[in-house]
């Protein structure tokens, strides 16, 4: 741990390899899968570590089952750290050859839905509040663990609605494979319903084909994709476009009245998602489907605004030399074309965000035997340790 003082490796020794595994696999071993939701057992099993720590635990109902969790190591009445993280998990799906749930230790990783993405985080980020106990930090660090953050946002929007703290600094202990993150694409989802008039498939003149209408709207996005690409942010690349659904019509002898189409709208800083909407809404009104005798409904169901915080930064320089005295590996600063509910808190709460976490968001997150290693976790856990440390002023 070079870089780090006397001082401050004492407070990293009180980080215990065997509990941080062991709490990552009694997360694993809590099943529950987004959508539809399922948080439950995981945000029971991080509220009773917390409490066991003597930290303090608060839980907020945001639907039914499904709570945010909010675990806070208290310090002075000055601004404190936040440590963002989420308790839901993407469907197992198909393919695994270790148990989904299982929560399996082989040859140094951690096996299980959710072990990248991001249940290794919320273990390294409790971790760092147990080694922080007693230092008389100048602020207080939360751990705030959100539900819903794989779909549709319901989490990071009912917290930072509520929020009643100031911070210095957000960590999002996403995966980035111990690389400093200073910027990330946002996201939004838009939903596209055609509406047309069904009819015989002998005579399709006397209906309006809705298949016909979601087609030249798909042709339209597939165009708008093309633009983007010839504009892109020198860090985290284009703005881009994707049609990821796609229904309509009941049988091949009528002609449809409707379809729907969902598309993914990736976004850059400063880009607004009421903009993105209104200008896909301009755009096919201007494909003039109503002299076709269709119409067009348009809605964004999900939005996660994008992240852009200067290298310069207080929070980036505190986190990234932390991050190098912890021992990981020495990436440049960098940019993510994932999205996260960071962009959240940088645009509705004014906070520097940085993402920093074990794992892998390519490699591991998403996929058949997801896992992290072990020396991921520890790393993790000691840079938010030491940044929490140099950035809330105060030694132990």
């Amino acid at each position: 741990m070079t870089g780090a003082s006397q001082a401050e490796r004492t407070v990293l020794d009180r980080i215990d390899e065997q509990w941080v595994v062991e709490l990552t696999r009694s997360l694993l071993r809590a099943a529950g899968q987004n959508p539809p939701g399922g948080e439950a057992a995981t945000v029971a099993v991080l509220a009773a570590a917390a409490a066991e720590l003597g930290l303090d635990v608060a839980e907020t109902e945001v639907e039914p089952g499904r709570n945010n969790l909010s675990i806070t190591l208290g310090g002075g009445d000055e601004p404190g750290l936040l440590l963002l993280g989420h308790t839901d998990v993407v469907p197992v799906g198909d393919g695994w050859t270790t148990e989904p749930y299982g929560g399996e230790l082989i040859d140094g990783r951690v096996y299980g839905r959710g072990a990248s993405d991001m249940k290794g985080g919320l273990a390294a980020s409790l971790a760092a509040l147990a080694a922080l106990r007693g230092i008389g930090l100048s602020g207080p660090v939360e751990l705030a663990a959100l539900v819903d953050e794989e779909e549709t946002g319901k989490g990071i929007r009912a917290y930072v609605a509520s929020v009643d703290r100031s911070f210095r600094g957000c960590i999002t202990t996403e995966p980035t494979e111990l690389q400093t993150i200073i910027g990330a694409r946002g996201d939004s989802y838009l939903r596209v319903e055609v509406h047309g008039r069904a009819c015989h498939a002998g005579n399709p003149a006397d209906g309006a084909n809705a298949i016909y209408g979601a087609a030249a709207v798909v042709a339209k996005i597939e165009r708008l994709h093309a633009e983007l690409a010839r504009s892109p942010h020198p860090l985290l690349g284009p703005a881009t476009w994707s049609v990821g659904q796609i229904n309509g019509g009941t049988g091949g002898s009528i002609v449809p009245a409707e379809c729907v189409l969902v598309a993914d709208r990736r976004l850059l800083p400063g880009e607004s998602p009421a903009a993105v909407l209104d200008d896909l809404r301009q755009r096919v009104a201007a494909l003039h489907l109503e002299d076709r005798g269709l119409t067009v409904d348009l809605a964004m169901p999900m939005e996660m605004p994008a992240f852009e915080t200067p290298a310069d930064a207080e929070l980036v320089r505190t986190t990234d030399s932390a991050l190098a005295a912890a021992g990981g590996p020495g990436l440049p600063l960098g940019g993510w074309t994932a999205a996260c509910d960071g962009g959240y808190v940088a645009r509705d709460l004014g906070v520097p965000v940085v993402v920093l976490g074990p794992g892998s968001v390519t490699s591991q997150a998403h996929r058949a035997d997801e896992s992290v290693a072990v020396d991921e976790l520890l790393i993790a856990a000691r840079a938010y340790t030491l940044t929490a440390l140099r950035l809330l002023t105060a030694g132990p």
